[in-house]
């Protein structure tokens, strides 16, 4: 199955490439590959540089991956890439978020009546985009359906062994955390330390 990851200038470094690493322990069963609106280089604001396919060419019966980052700010500006998100989010099979991707996938209309949640510290800005969404500031991340959300940077490595316990099983979710030398939270109602901002 695909792993495709949606990336925008000024994206998150850990959002991606810590779920990334995660899927990438899954190599017989997931093929990654990054995507952006119009293909080419993008570049974070910690001057990590990815070569990008336009999304255009996205196989859309995969997994959609949409990190956050201080580039989403600009992102829910842009219609044509609101517009494929929702597009790509109708055909995938899963559709996962961390931080304030959230936030891009709501403008999107399709978190509607769901439950979601996004970044702590930005969280009021973020439900603010939808607020038919049933927003859930507690928790570390929330699947509702094939909507996966989690709270901010690391919560989405949470977040990811989650769902490979979902679809393949807690042994393999485990076994990779032990791999990647990762503390995982399993308590996806947990709060964040100093989460009582936003």
């Amino acid at each position: 199955m695909n792993f495709n990851v949606i990336l925008f200038h000024d994206f998150e470094t850990l959002d991606v490439f810590g779920p990334v690493e995660i899927i990438g322990k899954l190599e017989q069963d997931m093929k990654i590959a990054f995507y952006s609106l119009h293909g080419g280089i993008i570049q974070n604001h910690d001057n990590v540089r990815v070569e990008t396919l336009p999304v255009a060419d996205m196989d859309e019966t995969g997994i959609l991956f949409i990190p956050g980052g201080a580039g989403i700010v600009n992102e829910l500006q842009n219609q044509e890439l609101i517009q494929w998100v929702r597009k790509l989010s109708q055909q995938a099979v899963f559709v996962l978020t961390v931080c304030t991707g959230s936030a891009l996938l709501a403008k999107t209309g399709l978190l509607k009546n769901k439950y979601a949640t996004s970044n702590k510290r930005l969280f009021d800005w973020v439900a603010g985009q939808d607020n038919e969404v049933q927003w859930m500031r507690e928790a570390r991340w929330i699947r509702d359906g094939k909507f996966y959300t989690s709270s901010g940077v690391s919560a989405g490595m949470d977040m990811t062994l989650g769902f490979v316990n979902d679809i393949i099983g807690t042994e393999t979710a485990e076994q990779i955390a032990v791999r990647i030398e990762y503390s995982w939270n399993r308590d996806n109602e947990y709060r964040d330390p100093g989460s009582q901002e936003g």
